[in-house]
């Protein structure tokens, strides 16, 4: 198209001029800073002859085409090596606990920002924030399963369809432990294949949670049902009502916010800072329920992705073939609920470059549930020395990687050149 075609001379402008652009959302600093919970961590491994520091693969070398493929394989080879340690076995006074992940499509910190939500009551919930996560991709189907094996290092887009091992898959882990899985979308999961995606290749099995009856908030580009989220809560809510001492893991997906989704009865496609208003706020009041309850849940949200709610000089608004650093920094949190001694004050703020093996890692030091009725928590030694991921985005044709604190593109295979802003 003519639009490829003028992102491909552009690209061939900046090889040979060579600038160098930063891509961060305002207000996220670019340099790694250590976790208000702790010290980052200070891991030292190989990834064949390259030294890997802090989790991260040294970034010494000149950023040319040559040093960033060398950089990238040597991540690829350190993240396999990762993973993350569930015990094999509950202790005796382990207490039962429910996690809810729920997965977002189309919100980035970008996006929130963009959207005038940044003061919104529902970021004060958590207890743990990240400011910098990388969602990894700008698609729905590879961020699914990139969650839902979150319990390894980050593998490459084409091997995200390879069959991975079972100490992988996040949900299987936790199965082996006593948690019966459970499945929630609040849409039908054909578009895109999405439904056969996290079965096939995330190893979600559970039957879906049944819909029937549930009432219908939007509707997807496609004429498809968007279901009300307070109501899917609800029901979820109801499920469990009255079952004492279970352990559960739900998978929550759910996507509001997907560009096109219009309210019943009219064609324009709805106001995006309405919606997330909306989303916000049944997920807050969401929070206060649970809350009020008193039952204990780990609350994991992890959106898939961001909208590209402002677009930038690669690609427009709504766009999200090139999964840049804007798109992929998502707002992801974790919340406890039912606690003896909660989480008091503003939550707790993860800096360093995270991804899906920090939220595993945090799932895995929380899984035998004596944090929830332990007279005090010891919240550094729960969020300290977490893994830190290089933040690697990619799509089949697209690969966005951060370099020595810049970011730099590589398009179907070609050359790396700087992302512009």
């Amino acid at each position: 198209t003519v639009f490829v075609v003028a992102i491909m001379v552009w690209l061939n402008v900046l090889t040979l001029t060579g600038p160098t652009f930063s891509l961060w959302p305002a207000g996220q600093p670019t340099n790694t800073v250590t976790t208000t919970g702790g010290n980052a961590a200070a891991t030292i491994a190989a990834a064949g002859d390259k030294p890997v520091v802090g989790d991260i693969p040294a970034q010494t070398a000149p950023p040319t085409t040559a040093n960033l493929d060398a950089w990238l394989n040597s991540f690829y080879t350190a993240e396999e090596k990762r993973q993350t340690r569930f015990p094999t076995q509950l202790p005796a006074d382990a207490q039962p606990f429910e996690l809810l992940v729920i997965n977002i499509c189309s919100l980035s910190w970008a996006d929130v920002e963009a959207a005038g939500l940044m003061s919104h009551p529902l970021w004060s919930h958590f207890d743990i924030q990240f400011k910098h996560f990388n969602s990894a991709t700008s698609y729905s189907g590879p961020a699914a399963i990139r969650l839902l094996r979150a319990s390894c290092g980050q593998p490459s887009h084409k091997n995200l369809y390879q069959q991975a091992g079972n100490q992988c898959y996040l949900f299987d882990n936790l199965a082996q432990l006593g948690f019966s899985q459970q499945f929630m979308l609040d849409h039908n999961g054909i578009f895109g294949g999405f439904l056969k995606e996290v079965r096939d290749n995330g190893g979600m099995q559970a039957p879906l949670m049944d819909q029937t009856g549930l009432p219908t908030a939007l509707l997807a580009f496609d004429g498809s049902a968007v279901y009300d989220d307070t109501a899917v809560l609800n029901r979820w809510m109801q499920s469990q009502d009255g079952k004492e001492n279970q352990r559960t893991a739900t998978f929550y997906n759910l996507l509001p916010l997907h560009d096109g989704n219009h309210f019943p009865g009219v064609s324009k496609t709805a106001d995006y800072k309405v919606r997330a208003q909306k989303l916000f706020d049944e997920l807050d009041a969401f929070f206060n329920t649970l809350e009020k309850s008193g039952r204990k849940v780990m609350v994991v949200m992890v959106p898939e992705h961001g909208g590209a709610l402002q677009g930038d000089k690669m690609q427009v608004s709504g766009l999200r073939d090139i999964p840049s650093p804007s798109i992929t920094n998502v707002p992801a949190g974790i919340k406890f609920f039912g606690m003896k001694t909660p989480h008091q004050g503003a939550p707790i703020e993860i800096d360093q470059p995270s991804s899906f093996l920090a939220i595993s890692e945090l799932v895995a030091r929380s899984v035998d549930g004596k944090l929830f009725t332990e007279d005090s928590v010891n919240w550094d030694s729960l969020t300290s020395n977490l893994p830190q991921t290089a933040p690697v985005s990619e799509n089949a044709n697209a690969i966005v990687i951060q370099y020595q604190n810049k970011p730099y593109v590589r398009l179907n295979g070609g050359d790396w050149v700087p992302y512009p802003q």
